[in-house]
């Protein structure tokens, strides 16, 4: 049997998937039973637990072959990271407890980044499992296609998306979350000793105006990417309620000037199969089946 956490949103629902798509045995980690119903339904076991206790997590961990771990994200930490710091040790707590065969941990791209950014907090998770002393595998994935779900509508409705990856013309490494469910799937099946790194991203790297044209294409209408001033984003992520917003910006800025970037390279990393195309296609479906007035805009 194998424990997903984060079953109920993007990646840990494509790893879960993936391993009942192979007939495996999953235990759903949920924080209320009415979210694991749906996986209830398909067959799952379904267990409670929050993030912040590691008494109920180490329950809901006990006794499997392998499980797929991650923490909620945070897009406005305090500064210091206290939160991720604090999440670390519970995570770290609850392994030692439940002890299972082998782990997959949901880092980052940069997560080895030296400069203090908003992808630290993947780092200081990191640091805390970094003494676990079963197999553990740190998947490290590229900038999630599915980020792009929040410019839908302005690519639609005024064929302009701004854009705080820059310049324009640069590629930066993305991926689509089933691949990144489709690779932890099969890594919780790997047999492996000690603690190891695999980074992955899509089938080729894409720059922003690549997307503004996957975009024209698909809604059949001229759209392009405007570079967003750096110069304006603290006041601008303040003023959509940001409290401490250095740490997103240094993430940009680690994207940007690329320190953020796989430990070994392009040359090193994973490929996933499926492109930004076929992502963008299906965000663009869905965002047209939506009710007028449900869709939230802001910049990626």
């Amino acid at each position: 049997m194998y424990a997903i956490m984060g079953i109920t949103g993007q990646v840990g629902g494509a790893v879960a998937r993936a391993l009942l798509a192979e007939g495996k045995s999953i235990r759903a980690i949920v924080r209320d039973a009415g979210k694991g119903r749906a996986w209830s339904n398909r067959g799952c076991e379904v267990a409670l637990a929050n993030i912040n206790d590691s008494r109920s997590l180490a329950a809901a961990l006990q006794g499997v072959e392998g499980a797929f771990v991650l923490v909620p994200p945070n897009f406005d930490p305090s500064p210091g990271f206290p939160e991720a710091q604090a999440l670390g040790a519970v995570l770290r707590a609850a392994l030692d407890t439940a002890k299972p065969a082998r782990v997959v941990y949901l880092s980052t791209i940069g997560a080895q980044a030296r400069e203090s950014n908003l992808l630290t907090q993947h780092t200081i998770i990191e640091k805390a499992l970094s003494e676990y002393p079963m197999p553990i595998t740190l998947l490290r994935p590229a900038w999630f296609m599915e980020n792009y779900s929040w410019d839908v509508a302005a690519a639609r409705e005024q064929g302009l998306i701004a854009s705080f990856l820059q310049p324009l013309d640069k590629p930066v490494p993305m991926v689509a979350t089933e691949d990144i469910g489709k690779e932890a799937a099969k890594l919780l099946q790997e047999t492996w000793t000690g603690h190891r790194i695999v980074e992955l991203e899509g089938p080729r790297r894409v720059t922003p105006n690549d997307i503004a044209a996957i975009f024209a294409k698909l809604l059949g209408r001229a759209v392009r990417m405007e570079a967003v001033p750096p110069e304006s984003w603290e006041a601008l992520f303040t003023s959509q309620g940001m409290k401490n917003p250095i740490p997103r910006i240094r993430m940009l800025d680690g994207f940007n000037e690329g320190w953020i970037e796989f430990e070994h390279g392009e040359a090193g990393s994973k490929k996933g199969t499926i492109s930004l195309e076929t992502v963008l296609k299906a965000l663009v479906e869905t965002e047209i089946k939506k009710p007028d007035g449900d869709v939230r805009v802001v910049g990626t």
